[in-house]
């Protein structure tokens, strides 16, 4: 299982103070290293794409979108669904709004080369629950070193050659499943490699680009968020090109942040269009919301809580950007509850955008996923109950 890379007792490093000469962002640190999933594999059910209401299904905003047109599988690489199935009476008709949703299951060097293919094979198998054309999501964190450490040293040789092997298993174990992929969350880490990012970059694009030839598999770079790399579209579109995207079917945003959806589609719009202009034109968007249903920049959280990015890890307190405080009353802001349910719906009323942002979704974005963790202690580890249930109870879709 991995650990918390940091120590108890001591303030944490802000990406700020790590990485700021090189990327000169403004913004905290968020995920580290990543919870070890659970070792078994049990019966699931599948949930169709779209809004609130049950059994809605939407159709593409364009026909290629191939995430649309679809069921959405889950499987047990979630704590939400044990949690909801130890669960009775109140407390699991509130974690039925989480564990019911489609989720990316996150994949690291947790799951070594040799388990791999194994594990991804039988997820698969369990997510789409005897339905071929039902599609599977990931996450993959593989990249190593990564976070802080990106910003102090490159890859070993012995490394690479894992990294590599890994993506090679990864694609074997994928084979012709329907697969949509978020590679590497955390993107703008890719620019802080000691010397040149392109350092980081080699690794990060070959798994785009293995994972991208395989026939109904469709990866999204992950590029940070709107307010990282703050509000700076063309380091936005650096990261994707250095991350493969080229080969790839376009970007995700938010992945571990709490920006608006409404600034995530502008966002990825000039994002998109950037590429176009390189050289790499149709690039599509897939923006996280798990965590954004009163979505709030770094910048607010900081000013709100007079430091940046420091907690006490044993209590993680609300001064701890990777462990912002829940919401808990309907006028509260700064805090993070469950946002726009997982949908290829993109422009629906519902989810309050403006014109603009409803205009620039269904020409740009794939859909809005769940691959953020907030369930998770500092989106780690591990499993929180109490905080899971305030996450449902505070959303307000």
């Amino acid at each position: 299982m991995p650990t918390l890379p940091r120590s108890a007792g001591r303030r944490v490093l802000t990406r700020a103070s790590l990485a700021g000469a090189l990327l000169a962002l403004a913004v905290p640190a968020v995920a580290h290293a990543l919870a070890a999933p659970a070792t078994t594999f049990l019966p699931t059910e599948s949930l169709s794409t779209g809004s609130p209401s049950a059994g809605a299904s939407y159709a593409s905003r364009t026909a290629d979108n191939p995430l649309a047109g679809r069921t959405w599988g889950r499987a047990d690489l979630d704590p939400t669904l044990d949690a909801y199935r130890a669960a009775s009476g109140a407390d699991q008709a509130l974690l039925a709004g989480v564990a019911m949703q489609p989720k990316a299951a996150w994949l690291g060097s947790w799951w070594s080369t040799e388990k791999l293919q194994k594990v991804v094979g039988r997820y698969i198998a369990t997510a789409q629950a005897g339905d071929p054309e039902a599609l599977v999501q990931l996450a993959t964190f593989r990249m190593e070193p990564w976070e802080q450490e990106a910003c102090r040293r490159v890859s070993t040789p012995a490394e690479q050659a894992a990294y590599k092997g890994w993506f090679d298993a990864l694609a074997a174990a994928i084979g012709s499943a329907h697969v949509a992929v978020v590679q590497q969350p955390d993107g703008p880490f890719v620019l802080c490699a000691p010397g040149s990012p392109r350092h980081h970059a080699r690794l990060i694009s070959y798994g785009t680009r293995v994972l991208s030839a395989l026939p109904n598999t469709s990866v999204y770079v992950e590029v940070g968020a709107a307010d990282w790399p703050n509000d700076d579209p063309a380091k936005a579109a650096r990261i994707a090109r250095l991350g493969g995207v080229r080969h790839a079917r376009g970007i995700a945003l938010n992945g571990t942040h709490y920006d608006t959806t409404e600034r995530q589609v502008r966002f990825g719009a000039r994002v998109v269009r950037l590429l176009a202009e390189r050289g790499m034109p149709g690039k599509a968007v897939v923006v996280n919301t798990t965590q954004n249903g009163r979505g709030f920049r770094a910048g607010d959280f900081h000013r709100k809580y007079d430091r940046i990015d420091t907690c006490d890890l044993p209590r993680a307190t609300g001064t701890c950007y990777d462990h912002a405080p829940v919401c808990t009353r309907p006028a509260q802001r700064v805090c993070v509850t469950l946002g726009i349910p997982p949908t290829t719906d993109v422009a629906d009323p519902a989810w309050g955008l403006s014109a603009r942002a409803n205009a620039l979704a269904r020409e740009h974005v794939d859909g809005y996923l769940w691959f953020g963790r907030p369930w998770l202690f500092m989106q780690n580890q591990p499993f929180q109950l109490d905080r899971t249930l305030a996450l449902a109870r505070s959303t307000p879709y």
